[in-house]
């Protein structure tokens, strides 16, 4: 499918597009449920890096994990089952989003019509392991967010042509003694951002054999791009990207490229939960996402306030006079808590669906970007 940028236009399921993974008839798609001895088939990150090694603020963020390198995660036939999921027409009718950060998106449709995925992300086991790897445990940010795909798509003539074009440009520049890949940045299949959530997981669904380039670009504390490699298929990279600016570049080499993006927060309620709905208020069914949002900060809040009344009581109960300081610091922090709240519920009719505004950066557009890249790792 021949498209100005290679992605899935909104709303369009491409008629010629063939999977790099070729769709596993129903019947041979192993049916059950979510096994971790089966699906799971996880191997560490060879490293994994801390905010300090991107020369940002120590005390950023509820971890001083920044990002992991790639390490594997799921089974080949948990893969499948996924995209089975996926890539069924109920998802594809029903929860289909398109922005100016990322041309073609599934949102939402986990609990509804994916099980599979859904049992996934919420096991125990699946929860241990991103956890580890944070630095902090972390349950699901919520249902709505389970499992976000991210999609990019182009014909066999667009991939030969992009190719074409990157081999005569590398020998170019290796003529001309200059570094870097500029297609990279021109085209991100999703462009400079923060999460709206604390940490996340990217998982690979495709085949990336061929692949060249797909992956993320980080900016540092000192506005430096530096670069970790893309997962293969089955395998991850987890990120605290609420707080540090990414984006993930454009690949060559294939046709597709799927990735399934699971957010995080932290379960305990007492650290911060900085959430805001920036990037995902504009490509979200509204009733859904406050729902759930709603939910899960008024848990928190309940959860707080039930450990002050218990401290309270008990320092009642010895005789102890009230700490009216500490009272108040902690009134005050929930009036904080729950004026953000009020802030990132914005009314539906304020929300301009698929607009996303440049308020979740950390840098402005106008900053320059040194030049100078790093890979993590090669």
């Amino acid at each position: 499918m021949d498209t100005t940028d290679g992605l899935i236009p909104a709303g369009i399921m491409p008629a010629n597009w063939k999977p790099v993974i070729e769709p596993v008839s129903a019947d041979k798609i192993a049916s059950g449920d979510f096994t971790p001895v089966k699906h799971i088939q996880y191997e560490p990150p060879s490293k994994v890096h801390t905010m300090k090694d991107l020369s940002l603020p120590e005390n950023t963020g509820i971890s001083p994990i920044a990002v992991s390198e790639p390490f594997r995660l799921f089974s080949t036939g948990a893969v499948h089952r996924m995209r089975a999921e996926v890539l069924s027409k109920d998802v594809w009718d029903n929860c289909q989003y398109s922005s100016n950060l990322a041309q073609c998106q599934l949102r939402g449709f986990a609990a509804k019509y994916a099980p599979f995925v859904y049992d996934t992300w919420k096991h125990p086991e699946t929860l241990a392991i991103i956890s580890k790897i944070a630095g902090v445990e972390l349950v699901t940010e919520m249902d709505f967010e389970i499992a976000h795909i991210n999609i990019s798509v182009k014909s066999d003539k667009q991939r030969e042509e992009e190719v074409q074009a990157f081999v005569e440009k590398r020998a170019f520049d290796e003529d001309e003694g200059i570094a870097g890949c500029p297609w990279e940045d021109n085209k991100p299949i999703v462009d400079w951002h923060t999460d709206s959530y604390p940490f996340v997981c990217v998982t690979m669904l495709s085949d990336c054999t061929s692949m060249i380039g797909g992956e993320t670009a980080l900016k540092t504390g000192n506005n430096e791009i530096v670069k970790v490699r893309g997962p293969q298929m089955g395998c991850a990279v987890v990120l605290q990207g609420r707080y540090i600016e990414h984006q993930a570049l454009r690949t060559l080499g294939t046709t597709e490229r799927i990735t399934m993006v699971t957010s995080f927060r932290p379960r305990c309620p007492n650290l911060p939960d900085d959430t805001v709905l920036t990037t995902v208020r504009p490509i979200s069914n509204l009733s859904e996402l406050y729902s759930q949002y709603s939910e899960y900060r008024l848990e928190i809040l309940e959860e707080r306030v039930r450990a002050q009344l218990r401290g309270f009581r008990e320092n009642k109960r010895d005789g102890k006079k009230i700490n009216v300081k500490a009272m108040k610091d902690f009134i005050a922090r929930q009036e904080d808590f729950l004026a953000h709240m009020n802030r990132e519920m914005v009314e539906e009719e304020l929300v301009t669906m698929g607009s996303i505004d440049d308020s979740h950066l950390l840098t402005t557009k106008d900053d320059e970007v040194k030049k100078k890249r790093k890979r993590v790792a090669e």
